[in-house]
Parts: structure tokens; C-alpha cells; sequence
């Protein structure tokens, strides 16, 4: 009898997903516990498996939006196995083999074969095909050639399309002059979800922004310092997150309010630090959760972010990994932001957002130095969180990460030695 492969309940609130991707095609051979498509709820993507060998035939289309134990797909286990479907070759298992496998002469190879893929495309970059007017006026006026449309044959560009360049600085290559073209397409389910959760956000809290900044030439120069030896030593990278993270944690812990939510005419405290880290993904923002980020060190804080970043690049996050944080960081910095009033990631009551660092002219004790300074920003629930609390937790983020050395104790370590 075929085996019918269902959409599995993937979450208590949610009813319906998204049929984004058939990895196998109708009609091809799948084996036991194959992947053979991807499907998207509101909070994550996830895949469905054969459940036995055989022969897939599908009943839904990308794109179709199914109902948790609608039939997907249909696998006739009783089918024979067809003679293209052969397990794969010795050679066909070393090419899949993974990077970290190779040898190093291949890497050699490898390193080889790109610089000489890189010699030949600035080679075609210069072999430019032009008319000698042309090719004159490329050259006197110093015009970027990839912002050039060739009209003549076999793409010679003429007088005419350099002197339309130089007219339309702004022009996209290719496209045409005052054109109107527009398209549509259906909002997948996580970005009617994020639409959702803001709008909520925005309608159901009394929302209120703090500001501050912050001198981060401590920080620079510590991870300067230190950021071979800690690579060495803990196999990844010092970046900021771990010093943010570590600072919001010994704050949230002062100011327990900015650390809460509210659960109907509750409001609920957590004595723990699960840290929500906005990830720009292919499909939209997502919010994965370090937890217990208080009990972490450092080197473990930056590994738990590069993981979770590479599963939301990869679309492999779950939602147990995306629910449950009690404080969200956002950095808007890293696409170049100078300041901005981050939503609140509801339930919870606050969000941190970061922001570019940039070299400005600061007064230090009556002389006017060039420091790197960063913008902060505490988004927070004003029916939970008080000014003097938003302001007071903003401000000991702000001296804990202009004085690392009190990430050690929470406190500056001279007042820890004297019990102050």
C-alpha cells in the first residue's frame, strides 16, 4: 500500500505551512529517511523525510500553503528500484567529501586555479570591446565600463552608449529610462508573521525609547590585544556580541523589571538570561535565543552566536531554538546604521539595539578628543519598566563596556577587592 507522507504538527499554535522547496522531483527514486522537501511555518523552515524507499509522486506544488496532516506527497514502496537510482561510486563519494577531509595538496590546487580564475577576470575586465571613439572617451573621462550598455554587435560598445552612461550617471546597467515595471508576490508565512508580531508590538505595548553612547576604545583595544590569542586558545573569533551580551546580563540582573514580561494582570520576573539575537536571514529577521547567557563565558557566547547565525543563513533554525528569550540585542550597526528605536520582540519587555561605531570629536576632561563612539538604544514597555530604570540599566550597559575589566565581577574589581 503507498505510504502517505503528511505534513507533522510542528508547534501547538500553528495550523498552516508553506511548501517551499521539492528537494526530490515526481517520480524519482528516494531512499529511507531521504529529505525530499522543504516547508515553512511562521517561525522556522524545516523538512520532511521518505518514510520508506520508493518512488515519490507529489500532490502538492511549491508554494501551496497545506494544513498540518494534509497528504504532501505519496511514496509506492512496492515499486522496483530503477537501474539510474545505483548507489553511488567510489569516485562520486570523494567529491562529496568535506572540506575539512582534504589534503593539502588540494588546497594548494585550489588556491591555484583562484588566482588564476581571478588573473583571467581582470584580464576580460581590461579586454574591453569598443569603437576607438569610444574606447577614447572611456579613458579620458575614466568611465566604469561594467556601467556601460553595449548596443553594437557582439556587444562593441559605441560613442553613443558611453556618452548615455556619462548623461544617466544613476541609471542601473541595462534598464531602461523611466520605467514603471512592478511585481507582485505572496508574502511568505514568516515575513506575515514578523508584519504581524511588529504591528502587535507597536498596538499593544507602551513603548518608549532611551538613548545613550558609548566609548568603545576600551573594547577596540582589548580586542586588538587579544583577538589571536583568543582565537588560538577558544577556536573562535572575539567579536562585540560576547562584550553586549555579558554587560546586558550583569544589568538585567541590577534591574529585574527590564528583564520581565507580562502575563495577563502578571508580571513575570525570570532570574535567568536568555538573550534573543536578531539574525538577518534570506527569508527575514529571526530571533534565535541563547539561554543562560549569564551562566557563559565569553569564548561560549561566541560560539552559541556563530552557530546560531549559520542556521539562520542556512534556514536550519528550530523554534524551540527561536522561542523563549527574555531580552533581544539587535545590531543595525553592521548595515550601517547610525541610530534607531528597535520594536520590542513581544512578549518581552526590552530590546538593546547597536549601532555603528564612528569615529567622533567627544570633550574627555576639557580637551576634544577623536574617540570610536556607538549610539545605544533601549526600546522598552513603559506599563513594566520605569524612566529611572530604562535610563539606569542603559547607563551601567554603557560603563561596563567602557570599563571591561568589570564584565570580570559586574562591579569595578577594585570596589569588589574592598567588599564596596
Amino acid at each position: 500500500m503507498p505510504i502517505e507522507i503528511k505534513v507533522p504538527s510542528v508547534g501547538e499554535s500553528i495550523n498552516e505551512v508553506t511548501l517551499t522547496k521539492w528537494i526530490k522531483n515526481d517520480g524519482d527514486w528516494v531512499e529511507r529517511d531521504e529529505v525530499i522537501a522543504e516547508l515553512e511555518s511562521e517561525k522556522a523552515t524545516f523538512e520532511i523525510n521518505a518514510e520508506q524507499a520508493g518512488i515519490l509522486h507529489t500532490k502538492a506544488k511549491e508554494n501551496d500553503t497545506l494544513q498540518i496532516g494534509d497528504v504532501a506527497a505519496i511514496i509506492d514502496d512496492k515499486a522496483e528500484k530503477p537501474a539510474n537510482a545505483a548507489k553511488e561510486t567510489p569516485a562520486e563519494k570523494k567529491e562529496d567529501k568535506p572540506i575539512s577531509e582534504k589534503s593539502p595538496e588540494l588546497y594548494i590546487k585550489e588556491d591555484d586555479q583562484k588566482k588564476k580564475d581571478q588573473k583571467q577576470s581582470a584580464s576580460n575586465t581590461t579586454d574591453v570591446k569598443a569603437t576607438p571613439v569610444a574606447a577614447a572617451i572611456l579613458a579620458d573621462k575614466k568611465v566604469d565600463v561594467k556601467k556601460v550598455t553595449p548596443t553594437g554587435s557582439n556587444g562593441r560598445i559605441l560613442k553613443h552608449d558611453v556618452l548615455d552612461a556619462l548623461a544617466n550617471p544613476g541609471r542601473p546597467v541595462g534598464k531602461e529610462l523611466f520605467s514603471r515595471e512592478k511585481k507582485s508576490e505572496r508574502m511568505s508565512n514568516l515575513r506575515r508573521t514578523i508584519s504581524r508580531r511588529l504591528v502587535e508590538a507597536k498596538n499593544s505595548t507602551a513603548m518608549l525609547t532611551t538613548f545613550n553612547e558609548v566609548d568603545m576604545t576600551a573594547i577596540m583595544e582589548l580586542r586588538a590585544k587579544y583577538k589571536e590569542v583568543f582565537k588560538k586558545h577558544h577556536e573562535v573569533n572575539l567579536g562585540f556580541m560576547s562584550f553586549f551580551t555579558k554587560a546586558c546580563c550583569f544589568a538585567l540582573q541590577e534591574w529585574p523589571a527590564v528583564n520581565a514580561g507580562i502575563d495577563g494582570d502578571n508580571i513575570v520576573y525570570h532570574d535567568y538570561c536568555d538573550i534573543s539575537i536578531a539574525v538577518s536571514s534570506p527569508k527575514g529577521l529571526v530571533v534565535p535565543v541563547i539561554r543562560n547567557a549569564e551562566s557563559l563565558s565569553m569564548a561560549e557566547i561566541e560560539k552559541e552566536v556563530v552557530q546560531l547565525a549559520a542556521k539562520a543563513k542556512e534556514s536550519k533554525l528550530t523554534i524551540e531554538e527561536m522561542t523563549g528569550g527574555t531580552f533581544t540585542i539587535t545590531n543595525g550597526g553592521i548595515f550601517g546604521s547610525l541610530m534607531s528605536t528597535p520594536i520590542i520582540n513581544i512578549p518581552q519587555s526590552a530590546i538593546l539595539g547597536m549601532h555603528n561605531i564612528v569615529e567622533r570629536p567627544v570633550a574627555i576632561k576639557g580637551q576634544v578628543v577623536i574617540r570610536p563612539m556607538m549610539y545605544l538604544a533601549v526600546s522598552y514597555d513603559h506599563r513594566i519598566i520605569d524612566g529611572r530604570e530604562s535610563v539606569s540599566f542603559l547607563v551601567r550597559v554603557k560603563e561596563m563596556l567602557e570599563n571591561p575589566a568589570q564584565l570580570l565581577f559586574g562591579k569595578d574589581p577594585l570596589k569588589a577587592l574592598l567588599e564596596l
